[in-house]
């Protein structure tokens, strides 16, 4: 399933959010019309889609849903300091540096503020232990670098387990690539191979 969300500035937080969890409740209880197993589903996201990915995952938890047998987080929204040694050395990395996340949060927020809800700043919460297992993947030059292995850490920590993936020489959004990058390849079958693991086959 790949599904869409509202988006900002006219769609602000946590409409985005609303919207991961209501698809994801959708595919539990109807993916069986599609030959589907609801007691095989993972969730993945790329950037702010780990982020929600991410949140599907904890909120499965929270409400003692269906939980997902499997965590794909490809370069993850998972803090909101703006300051920590990835932005600091990637602040005008391209396609993603500083200025570009300092506008996307003007943008989905009606106040800065808001980025400390704990459905943004991941890496605040206490609330990992019970998660299913995770792969994070991490690029060198992104600035979600160091709170993407933050989250990965803090989930170890709680007794997840997680599959950390950080890439040396690439951008953030090079995952979808593997057409023309050899290391975005290699991180594909890794996530891959991961998934696979956790469908059980």
């Amino acid at each position: 399933m790949s599904v869409d969300y509202r988006h900002a500035p006219e769609s602000k937080f946590p409409a985005q959010h609303d919207d991961a969890w209501a698809a994801y409740i959708w595919t539990v209880e109807n993916i069986h019309q599609m030959n589907g197993d609801a007691k095989r589903i993972a969730v993945a996201g790329e950037s702010a889609g780990g982020n929600l990915a991410a949140n599907v995952a904890l909120m499965a938890k929270e409400k003692k849903t269906t939980q997902p047998v499997h965590q794909l987080l490809v370069y993850p929204i998972a803090g909101n300091d703006l300051d920590t040694p990835s932005y600091r050395e990637n602040a005008e990395a391209a396609p993603l540096g500083k200025a570009d996340m300092a506008w996307f949060i003007s943008h989905v927020f009606t106040a800065k503020e808001q980025t400390s809800d704990p459905r943004i700043n991941l890496v605040g919460r206490r609330d990992f232990a019970g998660l299913p297992p995770a792969t994070v993947i991490t690029a060198q030059i992104d600035p979600l670098r160091s709170e993407g292995q933050m989250l990965a850490e803090k989930m170890k920590a709680a007794g997840v387990t997680v599959d950390l993936v950080d890439v040396a020489g690439v951008t953030h959004e090079f995952f979808g690539m593997a057409k023309v990058v050899d290391k975005a390849k290699a991180a594909v079958d890794a996530a891959n191979a991961n998934l696979v693991k956790a469908f059980g086959k």
